[in-house]
C-alpha cells in the first residue's frame, strides 16, 4: 500500500470499522501500533482543534520507519476546517501516512477532492439489489466457514440492512465449528439473535402485490430492528400512495415522464410507480388515501389501539386493495 491518504467511507459505521481494521492492518505492518498509529475522533478532547491534526499530519516518524494518523468521524469536520486539512495533504510528510473514515452524511468536498487526487478512496457502501447479493456473495465466498444455499439464504433474509453483524456472525460460527467447516440453516439458527432491520421498499412492495403476510413482516421488522417510529412508518406510506394519486389521470405514458411528475431521477422508479397506479386505479387509490389519514388521527390519540396496532390494521387493509389479492370464488359468500 503506497498511498500516504487514504479515505474510509460507507453508509454503515460498522461496516467501515471493519474495513478500517483491514486498513490499519496493512499500514502498520506488524510494528508497535503504539509506537506508530495516533488516533482522532469524535470523543477526543482534541478534535475540535483541527490545528493539533494538523500538526500530527506534518511531524516525521520518530524512531520508527512511519507514522499513522487515523481521524475518525470525519464526516463531521467543518468545510473551512477541512480546506486546511486538504492543503496539508497535498504536501505529504515522508514516512507519514494519513487515513480518514466517515460513515453516513456528508463529507467535505475539497478533502475528498485533495484526498481522490493524492491517494484513495475506500467506498464501502453496499448498495441495493444485485450489488447486495454481489457483495454477500463475495464475504460468504471468502468467510471463515462454509454455508449451504439454504444457510446463505436464510442469514441474507435474516440480516436485512444490518450487514455490519456479518463478520462478527462468520467469527462466531468459526470459533463454533471449527475453520472451514461446512454450516447448515440448522446450526446457523442459534447464531442468529434478533433480525435486522429492512429498507421501506421491502414494506411498500409487498403492498402492491397484496401480501399481507409479507408486508407484516416488513412492518414489524421497520418498526422493531430498525427502530422506526410509527409516524415515519406513516410517513413512508403516505409518499408512496400520494405518487401514485399523483399519477392518476396525469396522462404520463412512460417512465421517464412519470419520473419527472414525481420529481425523482430514477425511470425505474418511475415506472413502478406508474403501473401500480394503474393497476389499483383511482377508486383503490383514493381508498387509500382515506384509511392513511384516519390511522394518522389514531396515532396521534383518536383511537385507544397502540400505534403498532394501528399500523398493522392499516397495513392489512391497504395490502387487500391490491388487484392481485386473492378474490373469493364466485358462488361464496366473502368472509367479513
Amino acid at each position: 500500500m503506497t498511498a500516504s491518504v487514504l479515505l474510509v467511507r460507507g453508509d454503515d459505521a460498522a461496516i467501515v470499522g471493519q474495513e478500517l481494521r483491514k486498513v490499519l492492518g496493512k499500514l502498520v505492518d506488524g510494528r508497535d501500533p503504539a509506537m506508530v498509529v495516533e488516533e482522532f475522533d469524535e470523543q477526543s478532547s482534541d478534535f475540535s482543534d483541527v490545528g493539533v491534526i494538523l500538526d500530527a499530519i506534518s511531524t516525521p516518524p520518530f524512531l520508527t520507519d512511519r507514522r499513522v494518523v487515523v481521524v475518525r468521524d470525519a464526516g463531521r469536520i467543518s468545510a473551512s476546517e477541512a480546506s486546511r486539512l486538504a492543503a496539508a495533504i497535498s504536501n505529504p510528510v515522508p514516512g507519514v501516512f494519513v487515513v480518514f473514515a466517515s460513515a453516513g452524511g456528508s463529507f467535505a468536498s475539497s478533502l475528498q477532492n485533495a484526498i481522490e487526487r493524492e491517494g484513495s478512496v475506500v467506498d464501502t457502501k453496499v448498495g441495493t439489489g444485485r450489488a447486495r447479493t454481489q457483495w454477500l456473495s463475495a464475504r460468504m465466498r471468502d468467510a471463515p466457514v462454509k454455508l449451504d444455499a439454504r444457510a446463505q439464504a436464510h442469514l441474507s433474509e435474516h440480516l436485512g440492512e444490518d450487514l455490519g453483524r456479518l463478520e462478527g456472525l462468520l467469527s462466531a460460527l468459526a470459533s463454533a465449528y471449527g475453520e472451514s467447516a461446512h454450516v447448515t440453516a440448522e446450526q446457523l439458527e442459534p447464531f442468529l439473535g434478533s433480525a435486522g432491520g429492512v429498507p421501506s421498499w421491502d414494506l411498500t412492495d409487498a403492498l402492491d402485490k397484496g401480501d399481507s403476510p409479507g408486508a407484516l413482516r416488513a412492518l414489524e421488522r421497520l418498526l422493531v430492528a430498525s427502530a422506526s417510529p410509527a409516524l415515519v412508518v406513516l410517513a413512508t406510506l403516505h409518499r408512496h400512495y400520494e405518487r401514485l394519486l399523483r399519477l392518476d389521470g396525469a396522462g404520463a405514458t412512460s417512465p421517464s415522464e412519470a419520473a419527472g411528475l414525481l420529481g425523482v431521477r430514477s425511470d425505474f422508479l418511475g415506472k413502478k410507480a406508474l403501473e401500480q397506479s394503474a393497476r389499483l386505479g383511482s377508486e383503490r387509490i383514493g381508498r387509500a388515501i382515506t384509511l392513511l389519514a384516519q390511522a394518522d388521527l389514531d396515532i396521534r390519540g383518536a383511537s385507544g389501539l397502540s400505534d403498532a396496532a394501528v399500523l398493522q390494521v392499516l397495513v392489512a387493509r391497504l395490502s387487500r386493495l391490491s388487484p392481485g389479492q386473492r378474490r373469493p370464488v364466485a358462488g361464496r359468500r366473502a368472509r367479513p
